[in-house]
């Protein structure tokens, strides 16, 4: 079987440049003991040098052209080719214990996959790869950037996510219009966020839906326009000025209000 043809609907960019799948290959070096599962492989370019670094891989791939010539291509994978969408996959099926992720990401899915590796968490001690260039920016970046966002801070709570290296978009075919980063989230230590989880998560979309307004005004559809607890200093920060640890601060503030305005309403 020839080449896998890109998909323009799939958001298939196939990497060329050898060197670069071998550094992302590398990325997992230090968790050779885990499984691993390759995220939309296409032609496999970097699932050989995963399988080189002695890893235990699995992969998932929804074009069936890719599948058939990994079949063909990779027998040592066999049975271990799963013909399937990431995004419905059950993971715990396949993966009773941890694992770690891995991919070259396809751009239309990337913030999903990494939303579905949060319902993991538990599970997942690393997942690292290659995406477009700002949504890996955004992933790693700090309070205060620009680009610091809903999913710097959901990711952040759990990961301690890091930017490793910007990939030109001349590696790939056909190039995409936009420059690709490679980045690197392992599990930190927290068990638990000590506040209500899906809250916390409510918060976080909240504040930043009106990310330039103070949070005294961006909370309101949360907290009324008459929380009492507007006058804490919390609440003159705009979202992207808050740390996760203050997002948590914020989340037991708002627990706390919601519950007293519930007491009322009784």
């Amino acid at each position: 079987m020839g080449a896998v043809r890109p998909k323009k609907g799939l958001g298939q960019h196939f990497l060329k440049d050898l060197q670069v799948a071998e550094r992302i290959a590398k990325t997992l070096s230090d968790y050779k003991e885990y499984p691993v599962l390759e995220i939309g492989p296409g032609m496999g370019v970097l699932t050989r040098f995963l399988l080189d670094e002695g890893q235990n891989l699995s992969v998932v791939e929804l074009d069936m052209e890719s599948v058939q010539y990994l079949e063909q291509h990779f027998p040592e994978l066999e049975e271990k080719i799963f013909a399937a969408d990431f995004l419905k996959l059950d993971l715990n099926k396949l993966f009773p214990g941890p694992f770690c992720i891995i991919g070259n990401y396809p751009y239309n899915i990337s913030s999903q996959i990494f939303f579905k590796v949060l319902d993991y968490k538990n599970q997942i001690p690393c997942c690292s790869g290659m995406l477009q260039k700002e949504v890996a920016e955004r992933l790693a970046a700090g309070p205060g950037s620009k680009t610091y966002g809903i999913l710097s801070v959901l990711l952040q709570a759990w990961y301690d996510v890091e930017y490793l290296f910007t990939v030109s978009e001349k590696v790939f075919e056909p190039p995409p219009k936009v420059k690709s980063g490679v980045i690197r989230a392992v599990r930190n230590g927290r068990t638990n966020l000590g506040c209500d989880e899906k809250l916390f998560k409510t918060v976080v979309k909240t504040s930043f839906n009106r990310r330039r307004k103070t949070l005294r005004n961006s909370m309101k559809p949360l907290l009324g326009k008459d929380c009492p607890d507007y006058s804490l200093p919390i609440f003159d920060k705009r979202p992207e000025q808050l740390s996760v640890e203050q997002f948590i601060e914020l989340t037991l503030i708002t627990d706390r209000n919601l519950k007293m305005q519930a007491e009322k309403e009784i």
